[in-house]
């Protein structure tokens, strides 16, 4: 699983230009259940993105390489990996 952490290195009006594109991209994704959950952090200085480990870094890599935010420049990325050893019974097969 993975821990997808966007921080935005342009400005909110920017990011706002591509909002719309950015969330046609994590709709793709979330249709092939790579993604579980995405959001804005409070303070919007990035998001998240709760990605499963059913992908391996390297095609997490070429999907996030699809987002707007990485195409425009936008964001910069801060991925981490772990192993989720306890769950809730909700995500079992999700993740």
């Amino acid at each position: 699983m993975y821990i997808v952490n966007l921080i935005y290195v342009k400005p909110l009006t920017e990011i706002e230009e591509h909002i719309r594109l950015h969330r046609e991209f994590l709709d793709v994704y979330y249709a092939k259940d790579i993604f579980l959950a995405s959001g804005p952090k409070n303070p919007r200085d990035g998001g998240i993105i709760l990605a499963s480990g059913k992908v391996s870094r390297t095609e997490l890599d070429n999907i996030l390489a699809e987002d707007p935010f990485q195409q425009h420049g936008l964001a910069r990325y801060d991925i981490t990996e772990f192993e989720p050893n306890k769950h809730h019974g909700a995500l079992s097969g999700i993740l």
